[in-house]
């Protein structure tokens, strides 16, 4: 069952969430709102001035040191004036009283009172719908202020409205109010004069129908480029999730095929010719493959070479174990107990060879790397050999350059079976009062050391195959089964471990003649920060 890419749906949920959280802020970030009420309420203030300013000179009676406001000349103003500006107009005495109200007219000697009734509705359609439930939704949002409510008595006094008050003693004031179905109504008062002394109060108000219509087209606006956002983004999500989830699907799969064990025909997706991280884990994925089957082809190698080795010794012994079962010869019985003997020790040898040999990748990968001084090895270990000089056997000569550092980061106890292993293979070849040189010294960032012997040298054909498991050309002489032809496959496992290389070449004399063998070993030298 092929399993939905969770990869997609994150890139997806990432993206349309920064959106959404950019549209939230359109609804719950209420400056737009409130810019539209700082400008109505100006426009109010503005309108009341010139009315109240008509009032002050039209509307009034007595003598001009003492006038009052007419409050049928006033009703008349305001019925004429105030309709034209869409708002209501409630004019007050200094005695608080309501003289007029442009929302109540008189008739009949009764106070009738009007309202505009809303546009008749449209027929309804989907688009209809889906507006309304906008503005149900945009309508339970909270909002970011919250106004005083507002309430209007049936006998209306200026002690009602505190800037009314306030409009009595001189001053222009304002307020905003919310009714109980979240309509917000917004007032002005300003005061009617007459040569600075306070007639009334006049007071504008209006309802933010209108505001509330312009939020709302703003909103659906936005909603709208929220829409193509999401599209656009949805879309370009769903391309780039293709780039990233289906590569790593396809290596995914191979990786579970190659688990499987299916058979090394599994091939896995090159990605190689892109220049980005999928491209970089596909060839590393690619890579790890091929390491893995090159170390099972190297496993199985390994371990028919082994079984191949011990099949030899284990030959030997059970031919001699059988024969002796059969001799009464007192001589014979005396030479196969030594070739039992023999084999046995060459079979405890192989095992002790093949036992480190097997170990050594695991030991190498989980013992903790730290800086070696070749140099100083080199000397110890030489000094070691010079010490347990014994007739016959070669002199070792130490040559360690004194100049450059000779440290290297690796594991010291594997560094040094390497040289030991090179110098008893040196040992093994050198003739006797020979003489080996053990030499170290630093060239071009690596720390260098060799191994020269004063042996028969090296076969130009199998300068390589000594480092083959198993492979042994011994000196003549020396018993056979003695080596077991593993050393310095151990050693350029090691060096190769330290990120190192090691070969081996002949020494030639002055005549050109082959004077030696040589094994040089190269490691990466310590840097300074190491």
């Amino acid at each position: 069952m092929r399993r939905r890419s969770t990869l997609t749906r994150r890139i997806l949920f990432i993206n349309v969430l920064a959106l959404a959280i950019l549209v939230g802020g359109v609804f719950y970030l209420d400056r737009f709102r409130q810019g539209l009420l700082g400008a109505r309420l100006a426009s109010l203030t503005i309108q009341a001035t010139m009315i109240a300013g008509a009032l002050g000179e039209a509307a009034l009676i007595g003598p001009p040191e003492d006038p009052e406001l007419d409050a049928e000349l006033a009703r008349q103003i305001v019925r004429r004036v105030v309709p034209a500006t869409g708002t209501r107009a409630r004019l007050f005495a200094q005695d608080e009283t309501l003289l007029a109200d442009s929302r109540r007219l008189i008739a009949a000697g009764r106070q009738v009172e009007y309202r505009k009734l809303p546009p008749p509705g449209d027929e309804f359609n989907l688009w209809r719908l889906a507006q309304r439930g906008f503005e149900l939704v945009a309508d339970w949002l909270p909002r970011r202020r919250d106004y005083v409510a507002y309430v209007e008595r049936a006998e209306q006094r200026a002690s009602d409205y505190a800037e009314t008050i306030a409009s009595l003693q001189g001053e222009v004031a304002s307020a905003v109010r919310t009714t109980e179905d979240d309509m917000l109504i917004i007032s002005v008062a300003v005061p009617v004069q007459r040569f600075k002394r306070v007639l009334g109060a006049l007071m504008l108000s209006v309802d933010s129908r209108d505001i509330d219509a312009a939020v709302r087209l703003e909103q659906l606006s936005t909603l709208k480029v929220f829409a193509l956002a999401v599209g656009i983004t949805a879309l370009l999500s769903l391309i780039l999730a293709g780039t990233i989830a289906r590569p790593i699907r396809r290596l995914a799969a191979a990786a579970e095929r190659v688990r499987g064990g299916h058979g090394r025909s599994v091939t896995v997706p090159d990605f190689g010719g892109r220049r980005d991280e999928i491209g970089d884990l596909g060839v590393a994925l690619k890579a790890m493959t091929e390491a893995l089957y090159d170390r099972m082809d190297g496993i199985e190698a390994f371990a028919a070479d082994v079984a191949h080795e011990l099949k030899n010794p284990l030959t030997s012994l059970r031919s001699a174990v059988e024969t002796l079962a059969r001799t009464t010869d007192p001589n014979n019985r005396q030479q196969l107990m030594r070739i039992i003997q023999d084999d046995v020790g060459r079979l405890d040898r192989l095992i002790s060879d093949i036992s480190d040999a097997s170990r050594i990748d695991a030991e190498l990968s989980r013992a903790e790397q730290r800086p070696v001084d070749i140099g100083a090895m080199v000397k110890i270990y030489g000094e070691m050999m010079q010490s347990a000089d014994r007739d016959g056997s070669p002199e070792i000569v130490v040559d360690v350059d004194r100049g450059p550092n000779l440290s290297v980061i690796g594991i010291e106890a594997r560094l040094g079976q390497v040289l030991r292993n090179l110098v008893d293979n040196a040992v093994s070849f050198s003739p006797p009062g020979g003489v080996i040189r053990i030499a170290a010294w630093c060239r071009d960032g690596r720390v260098v050391f060799s191994v020269e012997d004063h042996g028969p040298g090296l076969p130009e054909a199998n300068r390589e195959a000594i480092f083959d498991r198993f492979y042994s050309v011994r000196p003549e002489g020396e018993t056979f089964g003695t080596h077991s032809g593993l050393g310095l496959s151990i050693s350029r496992q090691i060096i190769a471990a330290h990120g190192g290389a090691i070969r081996a070449e002949n020494r030639r004399g002055a005549d050109g003649a082959v004077a030696g063998a040589r094994l040089v070993v190269e490691l990466p030298a310590r840097r300074s920060r190491d």
